[in-house]
């Protein structure tokens, strides 16, 4: 797969700014509203943000909605009134795209860059007509993780892309949808794109905070916690009077405070020269290296008994799983992991997988 990084994508913001996110490896940063609601409310929006160093505005101009009679997009009126605001901006500007025809509609109002959203990338058919409608078109296209956490569905969506002959390509990181309550609109579940990452490191990254948390209270957070992950971009979401945005407006915040998250978030470097650094680092890795050779080697250990348990428990025609010995295992480890320090969930996840694995095996040697 041949994919341009960043910055040979041509774009860079058209304003100078002095905001922390401008030091060493300025993130791309893409703002605007949910949704183009009047041509009012989007230019003062993006003149707004016009001063914040963004490298691109963006607008949602199509809206799928969850229930039908609900607000969903302007339609083609509101690419005019985009292409009108970067005209007078000089600013690139980016929105997304569910079919053929709103490819060709933002093609031919000059929209700079085209995002696929969450609901369009869980669907192989919808994917595959936006890729043949780019075909022959190498404009910069962004796609969105599924609802679901299937990172195959998610690698699938791009490769379509990028069979298209799209070159200039990026995946969106925003969250995924569960029927669990927390305290955020879609989980990051980061290990995802950190595992998209291993897969695919030449692939460019943004993280969406504003459909991840929900709340404009979390922006902030977030993005910080992707830029400390080393994520190349960031799409947040901004609205000249937020509280009665017609889309999504809990998870919007002013130009102002848009601003005011930019110059707050902390660019880490991904490596230092300097030598002890370079010396610490690598005695830690080392030590790192060491621990978890005894980890591996433990582990084989405790699957070797698991082994001998299976044979003695099909000996004495005694069934693998007990679930009195089960409820025990997952209650005392959590709390051991406790006393040391540790996460409980995380103990608890650890020894899930291990009893996964130790089932597999007994089950194996029962039906030797």
């Amino acid at each position: 797969m041949n994919i341009e990084r960043l910055e040979n994508w041509g774009m860079p913001s058209t304003v100078e700014t002095d905001v922390a996110v401008a030091s060493r490896k300025k993130p791309f940063i893409i703002a605007g509203p949910c949704s183009a609601e009047t041509p009012e409310q989007l230019l003062a929006t993006c003149r707004g943000l016009a001063n914040t160093g963004i490298n691109a505005l963006r607008a949602g101009i199509w809206k799928p909605r969850t229930r039908p009679n609900s607000f969903e997009g302007v339609g083609e009126v509101g690419l005019q009134w985009f292409k009108e605001v970067r005209d007078e901006l000089g600013i690139p500007i980016a929105t997304e795209v569910a079919t053929a025809a709103h490819v060709e509609l933002a093609l031919k109002y000059g929209v700079d860059i085209l995002w696929i959203g969450a609901r369009s990338t869980v669907n192989p058919f919808t994917v595959q007509e936006i890729a043949d409608a780019l075909r022959g078109v190498d404009i910069p296209v962004i796609v969105k993780n599924p609802l679901n956490p299937d990172l195959a569905l998610w690698i699938g969506g791009m490769e379509r892309i990028a069979n298209a002959g799209i070159t200039k390509l990026a995946a969106m990181h925003r969250g995924f949808s569960t029927f669990e309550k927390t305290k955020y609109r879609n989980i990051p579940m980061w290990q995802m794109a950190i595992e998209l990452r291993s897969q695919m490191p030449e692939l460019p990254i943004f993280f969406d905070p504003s459909h991840t948390g929900g709340k404009r209270e979390f922006i902030y957070p977030l993005s910080q916690k992707a830029l400390d992950l080393d994520y190349d971009g960031l799409m947040i979401e901004s609205h000249i009077d937020p509280d009665n945005a017609w889309s999504d407006a809990s998870q919007q915040v002013t130009p102002e405070r848009f601003a005011e998250i930019l110059s707050e978030l902390k660019i880490r470097e991904v490596t230092s020269d300097n030598t002890e650094f370079q010396s610490v680092l690598e005695e830690l890795r080392n030590k790192l290296d060491l621990i978890d050779r005894e980890i591996v080697e433990l582990l084989a250990s405790r699957m070797n008994i698991v082994e001998k348990l299976g044979t003695y428990k099909r000996e004495n025609n005694v069934a693998v799983f007990q679930v009195d010995r089960w409820i025990k295992v997952f209650q005392s480890r959590p709390e051991w992991g406790e006393k040391m320090g540790l996460n409980k969930d995380f103990i608890g996840h650890i020894f899930k997988l291990i009893h996964d694995e130790s089932i597999r095996i007994q089950t194996a040697k029962i039906s030797d």
